[in-house]
């Protein structure tokens, strides 16, 4: 069945970084978009990066662009979420997700994982 495993997760003081990663099983990565999303306390979801299938084209929300970079390795089933920077507004826990498809969209997505949370605090 298709699985969604986040790793990677923690406690880190601002300014420091992260590396989350999203194994998938149950599925052929390169044939589907996968997104990264995180949700704060107290607050909604919401879309952090995605890459698209072939391609591999990346998106980013405005808030992480320039500090966080997704990527994927197809031959290992798993995308990661390289964090740098890290400020305390970037805590919450963090959902890989699978999308209906191979282009990125912030909906329309399927699957998800269980959540790493990631905490930046000093």
């Amino acid at each position: 069945q298709v699985q969604l495993v986040e790793s990677g997760g923690g406690l880190v003081q601002p300014g420091g970084s992260l590396r989350l990663s999203c194994a998938a099983s149950g599925f052929t990565l390169d044939y589907y978009a996968i997104g990264w999303f995180r949700q704060a306390p107290g607050k909604e979801r919401e879309g952090v990066s995605c890459i698209s299938s072939s391609l591999g084209s990346t998106y980013y929300a405005t808030s992480v662009k320039g500090r966080f970079t997704i990527s994927r390795d197809n031959a290992k089933n798993t995308v990661y979420l390289q964090m740098n920077s890290l400020k305390p507004d970037d805590t919450g826990v963090y959902y890989c997700a699978r999308r209906r498809g191979y282009v990125c969209r912030w909906n329309d997505y399927d699957y998800w994982g269980q959540g790493t949370q990631v905490t930046i605090s000093s």
